[in-house]
């Protein structure tokens, strides 16, 4: 079997496609509850997105599970990082969402998380793996009075809702702010705007109506266009556009201009240092802005570099001993808040920085001067990254920028790909050395 990785960051395909179904669903459902039950029988939650497919992958984990032996507690429709934080708050042995986070409709997936909210350790993903071949000859169903049992949790939102607010300074409310929430007709629909609005905040709602189909459909942090209209037309403060599952956000300022992550990231940190509680340095990607690291420089904080993913910047963030990273893409860690990304309580961060400086979205996002950046994907042979004349095109474009901007080739990890990135302080200089470089690298590949 083609190995799988069962952390937070989950498996994802197509519904109806043969990548997966209900049956596979059942059958990990049972291999969990089986490694679960081993080290003792307890509770796992089980939480998902607004696609339509999550009925049907729910009955089928949860039929497995207690098939095992294992008792299960639905939370319906819930974020990701709520399932985390629920998970720790009923001490129960793991927590499950049935995502696939940013993307359309037709796709869904499962991510899991430990009794602490965090990534399985190594031990319980190998376990699953194996009992995952045993399920495909078969399916041993624990003793009828061994069954495990099913209840719903019927405050869960109620619960998260309470966990966001308290991430908030208490000593600040969102009084007299103006705030349009993109919730991409996902996870978020029902929890983040009430989160603003028992702050204090006017709360104009979009993408807050799921019929199964809609999820991330024109809205969300992936598609903030509509959300940059409203935040003009309702001349808001500004506004914040969450992923499907809510572990994702991007921000909109009054001139509908978008913050990305990277932007995020330097003003909670420039806030936490101000507050005299910034703690170590900061995780990025490699496909961090420039920009960020040199802002961080100017303000004395340690930067490093991960894989893209946020499961590598978790890494890094664990082995430095660090509390604040992410991604251009909106996925920011605070550690010492919560376990896990979490774009409600991420933008919480945000906005208290804004209450606290008394300035605007705008005038906090440019504080951080973002560097000119062109991506070109060339679909080509991945090995053409380790050829010597590739190699010499990259020096010499670096040479070129002359220590102001930075060149990077990434191979995807999923089809015949590879990135061409170029930033520097002019972007006309920039888009003609990605050219120049993409040039060379399909040549060598192709």
């Amino acid at each position: 079997m083609k190995k799988r990785y069962f952390g937070t960051d989950g498996i994802r395909g197509a519904v109806g496609q043969g990548a997966i179904t209900p049956e596979f669903m059942l059958k990990l459902g049972w291999a969990a509850g089986r490694v679960f039950a081993k080290d003792g029988l307890g509770e796992v939650l089980i939480g998902k997105d607004t696609r339509i497919s999550g009925y049907m992958f729910e009955s089928a984990l949860e039929a497995g599970l207690v098939s095992a032996g294992m008792d299960v507690r639905l939370l319906g429709p819930m974020p990701t990082p709520a399932v985390a934080y629920l998970t720790r708050t009923f001490r129960a042995r793991a927590g499950i969402v049935i995502s696939a986070s940013h993307n359309a409709y037709v796709d869904n997936g499962i991510k899991f998380f430990s009794g602490l909210g965090e990534k399985l350790d190594d031990k319980v993903e190998l376990g699953i793996e194996a009992e995952l071949k045993n399920a495909g000859q078969h399916m041993e169903v624990v003793a009828s009075d061994k069954i495990g049992k099913v209840s719903r949790i019927d405050d869960a939102a109620g619960r998260y809702i309470e966990f966001c607010k308290s991430c908030f300074p208490s000593q600040q409310n969102l009084r007299g702010l103006r705030i349009v929430l993109d919730c991409a007709h996902g996870a978020t629909y029902h929890v983040a705007p009430s989160v603003f609005k028992e702050l204090g905040a006017e709360v104009i709602e979009i993408g807050v109506s799921p019929n199964g189909l809609n999820i991330n459909d024109g809205v969300g942090s992936t598609e903030p266009g509509q959300l940059q209209m409203r935040v003009v037309e309702e001349q808001a403060d500004f506004g914040i556009a969450l992923d499907g599952d809510g572990d994702r956000v991007v921000m909109v300022d009054h001139l509908g201009e978008i913050v990305d992550g990277d932007e995020l990231v330097y003003i909670i940190t420039r806030d936490r240092q101000q507050r005299g509680n910034m703690d170590g340095g900061v995780v990025g990607t490699l496909m961090s802005n420039f920009g960020l690291e040199l802002a961080l420089q100017s303000l004395n904080v340690p930067f490093v570099r991960a894989a893209v993913g946020d499961r590598y910047v978790l890494a890094e963030l664990r082995r430095n001993e660090w509390l604040v990273g992410g991604e251009s893409s909106g996925h920011i860690l605070c550690l010492d808040v919560t376990s896990t990304g979490d774009g409600t309580v991420s933008a919480l961060q945000v906005v208290a920085a804004i209450v606290e400086s008394g300035k605007s979205l705008h005038d906090l996002k440019n504080q951080m001067s973002k560097f000119p950046q062109c991506m070109i994907n060339v679909r080509c042979d991945k090995e053409a990254v380790h050829d010597d004349s590739v190699k010499g095109a990259v020096k010499s474009a670096e040479r070129s920028l002359d220590g102001k901007g930075r060149v990077l080739l990434r191979p995807s990890g999923t089809e015949p790909v590879v990135r061409v990135m170029v930033e520097g302080e002019d972007a006309a200089s920039v888009q003609t050395l990605a050219e120049n470089l993409a040039a060379v690298v399909e040549s060598v590949g192709s």
